[in-house]
């Protein structure tokens, strides 16, 4: 049996444990030389507590008891035994230099390697200071003094003259989604509809200031290049968020968004700088692709429950404050 006829759930864990396995090989000597504490022996390689830790580091233990995180790290050991038991086999198998596991292998250690140097750019980025935090809090009530929870509906209807208009004048008279409905079915004019219960912090930043003008009943039209979207605030709920925990939040928001713009921008200069070249069928590369789908309105919202459409940017919200 090879490993492409294995079940998908066993050839997934075998992958894993295989390529942990290989990325940690290279440091293996100088570990053990290193590694003052050994938990465990699997014939003659050893189980350092360090390989322990490392894995419960990915976890989160904050509110763990002692008698918690000796249990917790007891199962992080029993399950290192097995991935070495399974290494063993591999190894003794040679299944480690089989073109498919070799291929696994590399493509995880260029991952690692670049996630390495990615997180080395994002560290070295300044926190915000007390100041910028403040004058952030400030700038977006919304989010935080003011913050609401939403209770949304939409129409989206794909752009034709006067539809817009038609939209308009329906959300000035105050109607309702279900109105609007009928209005669309009887002049035999498609559409998808949606609802969708939203906190602030879950809308993205262009939008929430639209929808946090409306009162409750209240709606408002968003045209797109293809769509229109009849957005209507069915209902709110006022939850604001203490200065005292809005400020870890902001600060988070803002490294993030820090290190999201150094890295972009240093991938940038790295391809400004380096020779590159495309071979064969990519010889000519295309434009990226768009990060929206162009049927989808620019500020639409919630996605419809049975729409062929790419999930609403509302869904995005705002990394870091949620």
């Amino acid at each position: 049996m090879t490993m492409n006829t294995l079940p998908k759930h066993l050839s997934i864990t075998l992958t894993a444990l295989l390529i942990a396995a290989s990325l940690t090989a290279c440091g293996d000597k100088a570990e053990k030389k290193t590694a003052t504490q050994v938990a465990a022996k699997v014939g003659s390689e050893e189980i350092s507590v360090h390989q322990i830790n490392q894995v419960l580091s990915r976890t989160n233990t904050a509110n763990a008891t002692p008698e918690t995180a000796k249990a917790m790290s007891r199962e992080v050991l029993e399950k290192l035994i097995d991935q070495q038991l399974a290494v063993d086999q591999a190894t003794e198998e040679k299944l480690n230099r089989t073109p498919e596991v070799v291929t696994q292998l590399e493509a995880a250690r260029r991952e690692i390697l670049a996630r390495a140097y990615l997180q080395k750019i994002a560290a070295a980025q300044p926190k915000p200071t007390p100041e910028e935090l403040k004058k952030y809090l400030v700038e977006h009530p919304a989010l935080f003094a003011e913050r609401r929870v939403f209770n949304v509906q939409e129409i989206i209807v794909p752009k034709a003259p006067g539809v817009a208009d038609q939209l308009r004048a329906h959300a000035a008279a105050g109607k309702t989604i279900e109105e609007a409905a009928e209005m669309l079915k009887s002049q035999g004019i498609k559409f998808q509809g949606g609802s969708a219960t939203r906190a602030a912090e879950q809308i993205p930043l262009d939008l929430l200031p639209k929808i946090h003008a409306l009162k409750d009943g209240q709606s408002l039209v968003l045209e797109a290049p293809r769509a229109v979207t009849l957005l209507r605030l069915a209902s709110s709920q006022s939850m604001p968020i203490p200065e005292a925990a809005a400020l870890p939040r902001i600060e988070q928001f803002i490294s993030n968004q820090r290190a999201t713009e150094a890295v972009a921008a240093r991938i940038k200069h790295l391809r400004e700088s380096s020779k590159i070249e495309y071979l064969g069928e990519f010889t000519a590369p295309g434009t990226a692709p768009a990060s929206a789908a162009p049927d989808a309105p620019a500020s639409s919202t919630v996605a419809p429950a049975n729409a062929d459409l790419t999930p609403s940017v509302i869904d995005k919200g705002v990394a870091g404050i949620k």
